[in-house]
């Protein structure tokens, strides 16, 4: 797989993401990723049904590719349990490392969201959504791992 290639693959992943196209997903994506992917779009969208991600850069060396993103969105839809808001996040920034395997993304191995300033944009707190508790969600985050279960400084009483 050449540098280009990869850049391909993310430039290819963000089009399918704003298009909320799941069934092009496999174009780009096997493994984690893909599963990961394939959880995570559909239940985002139903959120947050104008969400775009806007390409920053992209940098790829090797089997790994770099992608900054700035992210946007309204608040439609029940999200992680809280109602709709109908406010807007703009430009939340996003950094995903992926790893490329047989011509496709196959997972990512950091992820880096600015989900207190998606939060503040939304109105809403930090308490109203602890991200902590993931771990206890039957989903999994764009890497494909399951979070490790850690203690709530939130909210103690939910251990």
């Amino acid at each position: 797989m050449t540098a280009q290639r990869g850049k391909e693959l993310v430039r290819r992943l963000v089009e399918i993401v704003n298009a909320g196209d799941l069934s092009a997903l496999p174009e780009v994506a096997s493994g984690e990723i893909l599963e990961a992917a394939e959880g995570w779009i559909g239940p985002f969208r139903a959120s947050f049904p104008d969400f775009q991600m806007e390409v920053v850069d992209v940098i790829a060396e090797g089997d790994k590719v770099v992608g900054h993103f700035k992210c946007s969105g309204t608040h439609e839809g029940e999200w992680r349990g809280v109602p709709a808001t109908g406010r807007r996040f703009e430009e939340v920034d996003e950094i995903y490392i992926f790893r490329v395997e047989g011509d496709r993304l196959s997972s990512a191995t950091a992820v880096v969201e600015d989900n207190l300033t998606r939060l503040r944009q939304l109105g809403l707190e930090p308490e109203a959504i602890c991200w902590a508790e993931r771990a206890a969600e039957p989903g999994r985050g764009w890497s494909g791992r399951r979070a490790s279960r850690t203690r709530s400084v939130l909210h103690p009483e939910r251990q």
